[in-house]
This record gives C-alpha cells, structure tokens and sequence, in this order.
C-alpha cells in the first residue's frame, strides 16, 4: 500500500507517522494490498476555495474526501484525503487532545469516506465512529 503525503502550508505536520497511519488503516481496513492513498494538507484559504467548488460551503473545513476507486494498471486508486492542519489545532483544544491526535483522526476520517463510509444517519455514524476508533487503537508506529 502507498500513502504519498505532500504539505502544502506552513504548519508543521508529522508526515512520516501519518503516511504510516493512513497505511495502517487501508491494512485494518482489509484494502487491496496495491491501493494507493493521497493526503495533502492545504491552508484555509485553499481549503475554503475546495468547500465553495465541491461542497457549496463559503468556509473552510477541516477534512475533505475525494474518491476515486479507480484501477489503472493494477493499482486501486482511492482518491485524496485533503486536511487543513489550523482548522485541525483548533478543533484539538475544543476536543481536548492534541493537535496530532486531531490530525490523526481526520487523515482515517478522510479515508473511511473514501471506502464509502458515511455519518448521515444514527447508524452509518456508530459504525463509522467504530471503525475509526479501531484503527486509532490499534495504531502504534
């Protein structure tokens, strides 16, 4: 499984644990071993101009999903999982954990849209609230 990772801003971000992360999670997940998963972390200004385009949303958001699911010559391309890390430190001190911590949950967040997880209902967000917090568990890079 390949997890490319690119910062786009200026704050800093763990990329090697997270790459790692995003890895682990397509391997609890039980993805195809050939999957490849794209995460860039942008500013709120990129990230507001993404939610205006794809979301109809005139602000910026923490995590953005893109999916693929495309096979091109025997690699799954799942799509890219876009965060922005100021929006992720303040949502950290609201959740009372650590900014890295926040970015972990948005990075499998992310990546569990792109599986086709989804919270609109009671029950899609209790399986996805599981799955997320099983694959945060069981991390340890």
């Amino acid at each position: 499984m390949e997890v490319f990772v690119a910062n786009e801003q200026e704050m800093p971000v763990p990329e090697a644990r997270l790459s790692a992360l995003g890895r682990h999670a397509l391997d609890v997940l039980k993805v195809d071993e050939d999957a490849e998963l794209s995460v860039l972390f942008v500013s709120p200004s990129h990230m507001r101009l993404l939610n205006q385009r794809f979301a109809n949303e005139d602000k910026p958001t923490d995590v953005l999903a893109f999916p693929m699911m495309e096979d091109e010559e025997e690699v799954l391309l799942l799509g890219d999982v876009v965060v922005c890390p100021e929006i992720a430190r303040d949502n950290a001190s609201s959740q009372n954990h650590s900014y890295e911590r926040e970015l972990e949950v948005l990075l499998v967040h992310g990546t569990l849209h792109l599986l086709g997880y989804d919270h609109q209902g009671p029950t899609d967000k209790s399986k996805m609230d599981e799955c997320l917090g099983r694959v945060i568990e069981s991390f340890t890079p």
